[in-house]
């Protein structure tokens, strides 16, 4: 019987029981009524047998003309089931209070238990009605099957890594070798990554199958530190599913329990839409969680029926280029309107769709799905995100080529980069690795594959490294490694500078798949276990930067790889000295802003690089320089230096060719002069009378440059000798005035002996020189 019906039924027992007792006879007399009829069988007192049911054990009305025996077994009777209809009554009420305390036990922070239930198991799910988050009702409550963790394999699955654990949801999964189709699975379990373990058995475990969240794939799984919140992805194919209105599904890591929030709506905000709308499910799009700004990401993919409800079958699958923003339940973002002046998220969050972010709805934006998404702290105040790969059915995006969001300011970009770069592909995973002083910041790209053309689907099982800020593409040479089957659709995080690998198909040729591999970020080869480190905090930040909330997770105990030493410069811990892109950048955080750098220091406490120093500490303040750049320092004061030279340079270039050109013009007025009648005068050259008298008044003019007295033979037609000179005077103008500078006097001179000026006597003494054109 249903717990529904139980009060009507309860009512019913309840009256009969009141009125059983009584009945009156035609003389007016009292004495026992029979009990009505009943469907239900009534118990002999004596407990020697069960009687049949009352419409058959009285087919037929008794009369008062029956013996006593008959009349005895008659009351005794009525008297059986009058009892058993009195207890009924509180068998049923137990009944009741057992089926409404009994839920009430699961929720065990009433009775201070620590774990998430006393019955049942951690996976119960809540639905939570409305977008407010305040009504809640109770769904299934049901016990789940824990999750099968041997399988033949799986790919495309929803992952998360939370403090040292990688929680998988969902995707496709195969159960034994030769299995022509894959299964779309709710499939939920963890792997360990706090204590070490082999890759042919790797730590993992199963959690039960929750009963509300849908079984898809290649969808995303956002987290913050303590919840994961499932977005998106594609229900079955083969056979086919209808999806659901989209609901947003956390689970609450503490508890242990799968939280619904229905009806998700966009709010208004920078570069978005008008809010307000609608949150529909798209699928193979590129997402990245940032728990350090408390924000989720994912970016295009793509609409179709298997993401849509009631898209039509004969409408074309429609690729995206919009980037949804979530930002978690207690966080605040001032690029949405309802959050504005630090408001923070209620229980549901708040929802943005950039859809016009600088170059984002231009033809140089293509639409896409099945890419990448890497966060990158610094170089904008909030960090950039990086879309790598994917691709639609006919075409694929750049890889010499990336789009480059600006978080804080919610505008796209492109960067050029620089060297070989890969083959175009669809669903490669990727992850980021911070130096410990984080003058760079390198990303690992693994895997996918090439869809075109459709039908001979290439997979890849190459490594490539594209390091930041210097944006150039590194090949790694995997050459002589026992590296894992190529694959696409895989997972990867990174943990204690491990790149860890879980699940990916591998196509048809290979039966099953271990779907577990390590490859060391820092020796770059693919090792057979995973080394859980001892030390690190609990988000796995390097040791030179556990204090900086935007530090990058996952980076503990990674160093820099020669081969990208090579190219930007430094050591295993940092000092890069390329610290912009190879290709300059124009515009956005890559050309105006720099990578969050920190003072790394051995075990003895000296430093070993120092690039300056982080902008966001615990406490939420910005620091300053920890000590003077020397190397900028002295960068400056050379580039300084060599500035002031070419200035003297220069000026001294120009003054050299002014009194050279004043030379020249001598020179060819004393050939005129010469080629003149004897007594014909210039009318620029004074005689030796003028000159003089234009001088100081007088006929006569002391030698003052030679000290020696008498008549001057500068001023004259000859020289001492009596022969003609070969310079004439100089013009008046070029005179100095009584008693003027004695390197001008000498410049002068110069002019009249016919001495060519030089450009070294000008650099020596470039004073002199000006003088002299200054007069002229």
């Amino acid at each position: 019987m249903a717990i529904g019906d139980s009060d009507s039924y309860f009512d019913d027992v309840t009256a009969h029981s009141q009125h059983a007792h009584q009945s009156l006879t035609p003389n007016g007399a009292t004495r026992p009524q029979r009990p009505r009829r009943s469907k239900f069988t009534e118990i002999d007192v004596d407990g020697e047998h069960a009687s049949a049911p009352l419409e058959s054990a009285f087919p037929v009305p008794l009369s008062r003309s029956s013996s006593c025996d008959s009349e005895v077994e008659r009351e005794s009777a009525s008297s059986s089931a009058i009892l058993i209809f009195s207890l009924h009554p509180r068998l049923y009420l137990l009944t009741l209070l057992i089926f409404i305390l009994l839920p009430l036990l699961y929720d065990t922070r009433w009775l201070n238990i620590p774990d998430a239930s006393v019955i049942g198991v951690r996976a119960g799910v809540i639905s939570r009605a409305g977008t407010g988050g305040d009504e809640f009702s109770l769904r299934r409550w049901r016990k789940r099957a824990d999750t099968n963790t041997d399988v033949c394999s799986r790919f495309s699955g929803q992952s998360a890594l939370v403090n040292g654990t990688i929680y998988v949801y969902g995707g496709h999964s195969t159960q034994e070798p030769g299995q022509n189709e894959s299964t779309w699975t709710n499939d939920f379990f963890t792997v360990d990554l706090t204590k070490s373990w082999d890759i042919s058995g790797p730590s993992i475990s199963g959690l039960p199958q929750p009963s509300g969240p849908p079984a898809v794939a290649n969808g995303y799984l956002w987290h913050s530190y303590d919840s994961l919140f499932l977005y998106g992805g594609i229900v079955s194919d083969s056979p086919p599913a209808l999806p659901d209105p989209y609901s947003l599904w956390e689970y609450q890591i503490k508890g242990g329990k799968w939280v619904e929030h229905r009806n998700p709506k966009t709010s208004k905000g920078n570069n978005s839409d008008s809010g307000n709308q609608p949150v529909l499910q798209s699928g193979e799009g590129a997402g990245i969680s940032v728990p350090e700004l408390g924000r989720g990401y994912y970016f295009a993919g793509h609409y179709d029926r298997f993401t849509t409800p009631g898209w039509s079958i004969q409408t074309e699958r429609l690729y995206l280029k919009n980037l949804l923003e979530f930002t978690f339940p207690g966080y605040s973002n001032d690029g949405v309107q309802d959050l504005a002046g630090g408001k923070t998220a209620g229980n549901d969050g708040v929802w943005r769709n950039v859809t016009q972010g600088g170059i984002q709805d231009t033809a140089r934006f293509p639409n896409r799905a099945d890419g990448s998404l890497v966060y990158v702290p610094g170089f904008g105040e909030q960090g950039i995100l990086l879309s790598i790969g994917g691709g639609t059915a006919d075409s694929f995006s750049q890889m010499n080529v990336i789009d480059v969001y600006d978080i804080a300011n919610s505008t796209w970009y492109k960067q050029a980069t620089s060297g070989e770069y890969p083959k175009p592909r669809v669903n490669p995973c990727a992850v980021a690795a911070s130096a410990p002083d984080g003058s760079s910041t390198n990303i690992y790209v693994y895997g996918g594959q090439n869809l075109i053309p459709y039908g001979q689907q290439i997979q890849y099982d190459d490594m490539w490294i594209l390091t930041v800020p210097s944006f150039t593409w590194v090949e790694v040479d995997t050459s002589g490694q026992s590296t894992p089957p190529a694959r696409v659709g895989a997972s990867c995080s990174i943990w204690d500078g491990q790149i860890v690998v879980v699940g990916g198909y591998t196509g048809p040729d290979l039966s099953c798949d271990s779907g577990f591999y390590v490859f060391s970020a820092t020796e770059l080869k693919w090792q057979n276990n995973f080394n859980a480190l001892s030390g690190g905090n609990t988000q796995n930040h390097q040791t030179s930067q556990e204090k900086d909330l935007m530090a990058l997770s996952g980076s503990y105990g990674y160093e820099v790889p020669g081969a990208v030493q090579s190219i930007i410069g430094g050591n295993s811990k940092g000092g890069a000295t390329i610290t912009a892109p190879a290709l300059a950048a124009t515009q956005g955080p890559l050309a105006t802003g720099k990578p969050i750098t920190y003072t790394v220091t051995d075990s003895s406490g000296a430093v070993v690089t120092q690039t300056g120093t982080s902008s966001v500490t615990e406490s939420g303040g910005s620091n300053g320089d920890n000590g003077p750049n020397i190397g900028a320092i002295v960068a400056g004061v050379v580039a300084g230096c060599f500035a002031v030279l070419a200035a003297y340079l220069g000026f001294c270039a120009w003054v050299y060719r002014r009194q050279l050109k004043l030379y020249k013009n001598h020179v060819a007025m004393t050939q005129r002069a010469a080629a003149g009648a004897p007594n014909e005068k210039s009318s620029f050259l004074p005689s030796s009378t003028e000159g003089s008298s234009a001088r100081n008044g007088k006929g006569s003019m002391t030698d003052q440059s030679s000290g020696v007295g008498g008549t001057s033979s500068k001023l004259g037609g000859s020289n001492s000798n009596g022969q003609d000179s070969n310079v004439p005077p100089l013009p008046t103008g070029l005179w100095p005035p009584d008693g003027g500078n004695s390197t001008a006097n000498s410049s002068n001179e110069d002019l009249m002996l016919g001495q060519e000026p030089t450009f070294v006597g000008v650099l020596l003494n470039p004073r002199r020189s000006l003088r002299v054109i200054n007069r002229d």
